[in-house]
């Protein structure tokens, strides 16, 4: 099957053949024709099959034969739950829109809002955008929804998943009633498929993959090695095998910075991501590793969903991740729209726990791979398969927000710190019990309670008493 037989325009095909993309992905032959009939659709494939083109493709089709964007109103939503996916969407939606009359933008926060306010003064028909700038978007009258014909949730599990459902509900809440839902992700959950059902309307259900599956275009392994000497193999498998071009995932913002300065001891240029990085950091970053000038990216899970560089050959699990689910969207970076790719993470005894729940989340044993000189002084077991079936998951609660109680601890006089001063009890003193000094002399200065260091006014007479 071509594009030609999914029901695309003559320029969208074009478009698709100038980027390379000549057969469509099992995922994209059907949910093309699907989005284009006005279906809602939940589609589930693998990280790196097509996803996104699975979406904007039919998207520009059908909003190219309606009106355009009115002055502040929006045709297509697509949420995206990280700024570095928002960008990758929105690039998309350019290439595959540029012989046709849509209009695209994306928004997302860590920039300022004026510019993008101006930007949506005139309409947009595809808004690309992350939940939390557009509600502030939205609540500053920057943007309507009045016209909204279509709501795409991409990466829907990780959306729906945690925290991020109440902002969903709250944008669901201002939009039409009437709007075509479209929810795309590498992973559903059976729980977020039932949370989902109840956004969306008697949708298409199209699945081109077991669940928790990885992509068979990539090869895996993992090292057994000492935590001490985790930077020292990484930085000699770069060095040793000569990779120009390695993603590597670190569990914690600290511990990316920390990696970035050891391996330039080495002179290997990296380069951090993580969400402390202001928008034009991370910016950057991307940019330098996508042209070479980067060697080594070493990023938090917040860009494990949404980086797409075309032929990434290796990424490093330099930490396992305590979210297996995370392990599938890691790897997913690398072997993508038909190419290999490499996967090697690294385990030792403190997270060998971690190894054997993605191997279970998987359904597979990950082989096994040595360097010499890098035999770890505490190996690693190796177990069989834990072919049990995965335990339910439930998207968490949103913790309400409670306000201090009126006994909670105070700030010190000096303003630094809570709890009692260096030295002391702790307790309140009796402040109906005067020390000695206060009784001999009531209007000395008061020692302070509660901090506030306050001084009472002495009376004019004590002192014309005290001279005369």
């Amino acid at each position: 099957m071509s594009f030609d037989g999914l029901g695309l325009s003559q320029s969208l095909v074009n478009a698709v053949l100038e980027k390379g993309y000549e057969t469509p992905t099992p995922i994209q032959a059907q949910a093309i024709p699907a989005i284009i009939e006005g279906r809602d659709v939940m589609a589930a494939a693998q990280t790196g099959t097509g996803k996104t083109a699975g979406f904007t493709l039919p998207l520009i089709e059908s909003l190219s034969k309606g009106q355009k964007a009115k002055s502040n109103q929006v045709r297509a939503l697509i949420l995206t739950p990280t700024r570095e996916l928002a960008l990758q969407v929105s690039e998309n939606v350019e290439e595959y829109a540029k012989h046709s009359n849509i209009s695209s933008f994306v928004v997302y926060g860590g920039v300022k809002i004026n510019p993008q306010m101006q930007m949506l003064r005139k309409g947009v028909d595809i808004l690309v955008a992350t939940p939390g700038r557009l509600i502030d978007l939205h609540n500053q009258n920057a943007l309507k929804f009045d016209n909204l014909e279509v709501l795409v949730l991409d990466e829907a599990d990780r959306m729906l998943d945690m925290g991020f459902i109440h902002d969903i509900k709250r944008i669901i809440s201002k939009l039409p009633t009437k709007r075509q839902n479209l929810m795309f992700s590498a992973t559903f959950s059976d729980e977020i498929r039932a949370l989902a059902k109840g956004l969306i309307n008697d949708p298409v259900e199209i699945s081109v993959a077991a669940k928790n599956t990885t992509a068979k275009s990539v090869s895996q392994c993992v090292y057994a090695v000492d935590k001490a000497r985790k930077t020292a193999l990484l930085s000699h498998l770069i060095r040793s095998n000569d990779w120009q071009q390695v993603l590597v995932f670190s569990r914690t913002k600290h511990g990316a910075n920390r990696l970035v300065k050891q391996l330039e001891r080495d002179d290997i240029v990296g380069a951090a991501i993580h969400g402390n990085k202001s928008q034009g950091a991370r910016v950057k970053a991307l940019d330098g590793f996508k042209s070479g000038e980067v060697r080594v990216l070493v990023a938090t899970d917040i860009v494990a969903r949404g980086l797409d560089i075309v032929e990434l050959p290796h990424v490093v699990n330099y930490d396992l991740p305590n979210v297996y689910e995370d392990y599938v969207h890691r790897i997913g970076r690398t072997g993508r729209a038909g190419a290999s790719g490499h996967a090697i993470s690294f385990v030792t005894t403190e997270d060998a726990v971690d190894l054997y729940g993605i191997e279970r989340f998987i359904g597979e044993l990950i082989p096994r791979a040595e360097e010499d000189g890098f035999e770890p002084v505490n190996p690693v077991a190796e177990r069989a398969l834990d072919a049990r079936p995965l335990p339910a998951k439930k998207p968490k609660k949103k913790q309400p927000f409670n306000k201090p109680k009126s006994d909670s601890k105070k700030p010190n006089s000096n303003g630094s710190g809570t709890g009692p001063r260096r030295g002391g009890s702790g307790k309140k003193p009796d402040a109906n019990k005067a020390t000695g000094d206060q009784a001999q002399n009531p209007w000395a200065k008061r020692q302070s309670v509660s901090g506030s260091g306050q001084r009472r006014r002495r009376p004019n007479n004590v002192g014309s008493q005290g001279n005369s």
